[in-house]
């Protein structure tokens, strides 16, 4: 792996994969996409990994979504749309073994599709949120899906429209349930790690079957919110070099709620 760190514990039972690209905020380039597909699949296999957890590397970012350097050719049709990052997930490769966030600094964008598919997040202080598609004249459509699983309406609708002007801090994130723990300062590591050990520390049949009922619970909203997706993109996105002069252009300051 050149983006990944993955360390396994075989006493535990607990798996860490760090995003390892810390001079680049963690951005997920296609080599990193690749390379997380993979690491979900090969651990399906793993009879000594029960639990994992999933962290980046560096102060400043858990991930900030796709590299913006990543070239990634699109078919020209409103109905169809090639999306690196719709693969990145654990759930989307098929693991049901439960996998646990944690996250330190920011957690935008592309980040959704990973936090949209653990099983829940713990956080430390520095932790933040934010979504600037709409900013830079994107359409918001899988990470909105998927936090709108996870947030009130009215929380994950804000978050989303807001784009770079609002950030939601570590704090608010857990008083409306998108953060399950809040801890001390470089802290949030060791407290994922506890819980995973908890967890694989149980019969795995028992624990796979509950991460595969709940997130069964949640497929057909998923499935109806994915099959709009591409066609509001096509419509809704500005042509990628308007996209860029927004980029350019961006006003850097910025809330934090």
């Amino acid at each position: 792996m050149n983006t990944l760190l993955v360390s396994g514990d075989k006493d535990t039972g607990v798996t860490v994969v760090t995003l390892n690209r810390p001079e680049r905020l963690n951005a997920v380039d296609l080599a990193m996409a690749a390379e997380l597909a993979e690491v979900w699949r090969e651990l399906r296999f793993d009879a000594d990994t029960r639990a994992v957890v999933l962290t980046g590397a560096g102060e400043r970012a858990f991930c900030t979504g796709l590299d913006r350097d990543s070239v990634v050719p699109q078919p020209g049709s409103p109905y169809m749309i090639d999306d690196p990052l719709l693969r990145i997930g654990p759930k989307s490769n098929d693991l049901w073994k439960p996998v646990i966030a944690a996250v330190r600094g920011m957690a935008c964008g592309g980040a959704f599709y990973l936090l949209g598919e653990c099983d829940f997040l713990i956080a430390g202080p520095t932790a933040t949120f934010f979504d600037p598609h709409t900013t830079y004249g994107m359409v918001s459509a899988y990470e909105s899906v998927l936090m709108g699983q996870r947030m009130p309406h009215g929380e994950v609708a804000r978050t989303m429209l807001m784009g770079t002007a609002e950030r939601l801090g570590a704090r608010r994130a857990y008083e409306i349930g998108l953060v399950s723990e809040l801890t001390e300062p470089g802290a949030e590591l060791a407290a994922a790690t506890a819980c995973a050990s908890v967890i694989a520390d149980y019969p795995p049949e028992g624990v796979q079957g509950t991460v595969r009922a709940l997130w069964s619970a949640r497929e057909a909203a998923l499935a109806a919110g994915y099959a709009q997706a591409p066609h509001l993109i096509s419509l809704g996105n500005l042509p990628d070099e308007r996209q860029a002069e927004l980029f350019a252009e961006r006003n850097r300051t910025y809330r934090t709620r």
